[in-house]
């Protein structure tokens, strides 16, 4: 069974973050017709697709529902079945490595040396770190058929 599909939308010629928008929602599709997942999964995204293509093609909000919807795909796939996009885990841990590991190891700097201006020096080793850490983990994801044709974002 087949997902729904998106409408096609006319008037979208002039506007490039619309079309761009459309054609990476269409390339997550067409990789998730591909995969075999639970029923009830596959009926939850499907609500989202009919929301989306309920609205008008002159909707001024078009663009914000398409990138809500996306999200809410991803999410879905993300809590439900482990499935991640392209960078998802280095994107996070990238975040997650400058709070925990970054700013702790620039106020050691900072306290050890006398001089609390070297607190930035512990960001940019604490995203190395997570940067390692998350791509470790989307090469993991990768590896176990976990990680989905399309890119975070």
């Amino acid at each position: 069974m087949q997902f729904l599909e998106l409408r096609p939308r006319t008037g979208l010629e002039n506007q490039k973050y619309l079309r761009r928008g459309v054609r990476k929602f269409e390339t997550l599709l067409e990789d998730l017709n591909g995969k075999e997942f639970p029923e009830e999964v596959r009926k939850e995204i499907s609500l989202h697709l009919e929301a989306f293509n309920a609205l008008a093609d002159d909707d001024p909000k078009l663009k914000r529902h398409l990138r809500k919807t996306y999200r809410g795909v991803l999410r879905i796939l993300e809590k439900k079945l482990k499935w991640v996009p392209r960078g998802y885990y280095r994107t996070v841990w990238m975040a997650i490595g400058m709070s925990v590991f970054g700013i702790p190891m620039g106020a050691a700097f900072g306290l050890s040396l006398g001089n609390m201006a070297f607190l930035g020096i512990g960001l940019p080793i604490g995203m190395a770190i997570g940067l390692g850490l998350g791509t470790a983990m989307d090469a993991k994801a990768a590896k176990e058929g976990r990680q989905l044709n399309v890119d975070m974002g």
